[in-house]
């Protein structure tokens, strides 16, 4: 079934991540650089996030999971190695009306992790809907050799001549021809110029 893509402006909201290993660790570090708050229960953690922990970048409640512990909470990691618990959480959360994901069944889940690639403020998120996650790094890692920090750049070019655009009268039909065109040319003067680079 496919799912609505949709990027979520998370700063300073209230993230559980249940679980306290390696891939735990991966996504707590995506949701503090995307500026969110998160706490994390797990009897157990490990080194990297018991350091973020002493910091004061996260706050960690080494016990097992409760349902308790969804209060306030707008979105769910479930990343523990029990698949049992993993469930648990997601079913508390969805009764709940709390955004879930499961990191060893995304199908269990109402949302998910992409594999994200970052130039700038230029984002591309490749999803598999959670039935391959690796082929999802894969597409990702073979677009980072094509789309480099440039487009980052052109992207900046762009917002500059949009906001431009914005302050005249001209329709916004207009501002969309105008704006795609030079994308366009942008882009295309980019992979020429890709092209001649032994």
């Amino acid at each position: 079934m496919p799912h609505l893509p949709l990027n979520i402006d998370v700063r300073g909201m209230n993230i559980l991540v249940v679980g306290g290993g390696a891939v735990a660790c991966r996504k707590i570090l995506a949701l503090l650089d995307a500026g969110s708050t998160v706490s994390v229960v797990a009897p157990e953690i490990t080194p990297e996030i018991s350091n973020l922990m002493a910091n004061g970048a996260i706050k960690v409640k080494t016990e097992c999971y409760h349902t308790s512990d969804l209060a306030d909470i707008f979105l769910v990691v479930a990343a523990t190695s029990n698949p049992q618990i993993n469930g648990k959480i997601a079913a508390d959360a969805r009764q709940r009306g709390i955004l879930v994901t499961v990191t060893d069944a995304p199908e269990y889940g109402n949302c998910s992790f992409p594999a994200v690639l970052r130039r700038g403020s230029l984002e591309i998120s490749i999803s598999t809907n959670g039935r391959c996650p690796g082929f999802a790094a894969e597409i990702r890692d073979y677009l980072a050799e094509i789309i480099g920090d440039e487009y980052g750049t052109i992207l900046e070019t762009l917002s500059t001549k949009r906001e431009k655009l914005l302050t005249e009268d001209n329709p916004s039909t207009y501002n969309i021809q105008v704006l795609r065109s030079h994308a366009r040319e942008l882009i295309n003067e980019t992979a020429k110029h890709k092209d001649r680079v032994p």
